[in-house]
């Protein structure tokens, strides 16, 4: 099968799955959380760093409409922090030291992995739940070791990097979307 085959075939099996529908859910606790004036914090590795990235700069600046910033924080984009905890603490938890740095009761932290597995990310959530914080996770199928840690999980059917990360594009822009609207004018 080629490569756009197969990723008509993970796209078309993407709309009807259980974890995609989840993504209303997502939307629902990160707009309740940004209209209290709660942050939303951000954080991937690699390709989904990038992703984080994206997000932060759709929900900081604006997606489609023009309106007030929401408190959006990246977590993977400051190399300060990453290498100097990394170096003198652990990668595994970069993440969960930002957490207790940024998070607040009633905030919400989004992972993206696309295998579910990022022990860092799954330590941040560790953490956020014990700050009182809701987890929101975008992965591959199943969820990993994530999903035993997220309130929503919106997992791809797919365990292709490449085509997660495709979903993955079009299901955050969704979020960017509806969060947008939902908070507008608060």
């Amino acid at each position: 099968m080629s490569y756009l085959e197969e990723s008509r075939r993970v796209i078309a099996a993407s709309e009807t799955h259980p974890g995609i529908a989840r993504a209303d859910a997502a939307v629902a606790i990160i707009s309740e959380a940004l209209s209290a004036g709660k942050p939303l914090l951000v954080c991937g590795n690699g390709g989904s760093a990038s992703d984080a990235m994206h997000i932060t700069g759709e929900l900081v600046g604006r997606f489609l409409k023009e309106r007030k910033a929401l408190n959006c924080i990246c977590l993977s984009s400051n190399p300060s922090v990453l290498t100097a905890w990394s170096n003198d603490y652990s990668f595994e938890t970069v993440f969960s030291r930002q957490v207790e740095a940024y998070g607040q009761e009633g905030g919400v932290v989004l992972g993206i992995s696309t295998s579910g597995n990022s022990a860092n990310i799954v330590k941040a959530f560790e953490t956020a739940r014990a700050l009182g914080m809701k987890t929101v996770a975008l992965t591959g199928q199943g969820g990993g070791a994530m999903a035993a840690h997220s309130d929503v999980l919106i997992d791809v059917p797919s365990r292709s990097t490449p085509l997660i990360q495709q979903v993955h594009i079009v299901l955050y822009h969704y979020i960017c979307e509806h969060v947008e609207t939902a908070t507008m004018g608060r």
